[in-house]
């Protein structure tokens, strides 16, 4: 079976460990061990008799919820079959642009959508330190107002976050800018970096989010966009009818709307990477980064190649490998943060595998 490109295909992972996917303990997918919130299975539940109707093609009650939770008239959002949808949809704008801007190592999606439109890229490398400033990355080379910005933030997969404060000047000097804040949420609002409070004053601005990673609920396949309602409109006419189901519509109503859920989240994320964190620097041949983000970027002495399928075979353990970031490749790979319990049985496992190699 080919070795795939995203994190989280629990079934690749349970045939090269000889074991069912439910036995697998998944660090690839940077998703919350936390969920889903009760609300959203109880929301999902509700609507089992409404699965005889068509969605609202308007999703006017979710477009009403997440106005609310951002401050902004429902005509600036646009919910899509997760954020993928709607990242395909800012590929094809940013096609007819001269060039787009990526910070690598880039999300692999982001070379599908421009792929597929035949846009040109521009790579610009991100320090791999502590470096938070955009400017750092993209005063290397000459940015002209023809061109595109395609950047997440969080980055992944360092996790680093960058300052809203250096990502304002582009805005004024692209056409167009396109943040993917798919992990925005797992930041307290003292601590986060979103743009979505400029959508209304720059035109150009398009930000990207994601309910599936924060809420647990990647199999609903849940993402929104936030621009202008004349972008939005555009995009609408581009895509299929009725993209967002029915009970994923209730269940993003509900989640939103769970603030319990939400602070739960920011007191356990904090001391569970810490605590990742420093269980892997405790570990001979390896480094992770500081990660903004519920995952963990890890460099390594050793190959990955060999790394990954031992933890699977002898500790039913998958970590992403970072193969489909070309300039990281063999020697890294990327974890998600999950519960102390979890978390201890990933640095025990790396323990006994980098054991064997001598480390």
């Amino acid at each position: 079976m080919r070795q795939p490109a995203h994190g989280g295909n629990l079934v690749w992972a349970a045939a090269l460990a000889g074991c069912s996917p439910d036995a697998i303990l998944d660090f690839s997918a940077s998703i919350s061990p936390l969920g889903p919130p009760d609300s959203a299975i109880a929301a999902i539940t509700s609507q089992f008799g409404n699965l005889r109707h068509y969605p609202d093609p308007n999703y006017s009650d979710l477009r009403i919820a997440l106005g609310e939770l951002h401050q902004l008239p429902p005509e600036w959002i646009l919910p899509g079959n997760g954020s993928a949808e709607l990242l395909t949809l800012a590929g094809r704008e940013l096609s007819q642009l001269s060039a787009t801007i990526l910070i690598t190592p880039a999300f692999g999606d982001y070379y599908r959508t421009l792929k597929a439109y035949d846009a040109k890229v521009l790579e610009f490398p991100v320090d791999l330190g502590q470096q938070s400033d955009l400017s750092f990355v993209l005063n290397k080379r000459p940015i002209t107002k023809d061109k595109g910005l395609l950047l997440n933030n969080p980055h992944n997969p360092t996790g680093k976050l960058f300052s809203r404060e250096s990502i304002l000047p582009y805005l004024e000097q692209l056409a167009l800018v396109v943040v993917d804040e798919a992990f925005m949420d797992f930041l307290p609002p003292d601590e986060e970096q979103s743009l979505i409070s400029l959508v209304r004053e720059y035109e150009n601005l398009v930000v990207l989010r994601s309910l599936t990673k924060f809420y647990s609920l990647p199999g609903l396949r849940l993402g929104y966009a936030i621009a202008h309602p004349h972008r939005l409109a555009q995009w609408q006419l581009w895509r299929d009818p009725w993209p967002v189901n029915t009970l994923a519509t209730a269940a993003a109503i509900a989640a939103i709307q769970d603030r319990e859920f939400q602070q739960q989240t920011w007191l356990w994320l904090p001391p569970a990477r810490n605590q990742l964190f420093e269980g892997l620097v405790a570990i001979s041949g390896l480094q992770p980064a500081a990660s903004a983000a519920n995952f963990l970027l890890v460099e390594s002495e050793h190959s990955i190649s060999q790394l990954q399928p031992q933890l699977l075979k002898q500790h039913q353990i998958l970590i992403r490998d970072c193969f489909s970031f070309k300039e990281l490749g063999d020697r890294f790979f990327r974890v998600a943060v999950k519960s102390e319990f979890d978390n201890q049985r990933l640095l025990t496992a790396l323990n006994s595998v980098l054991l064997g190699y001598g480390a």
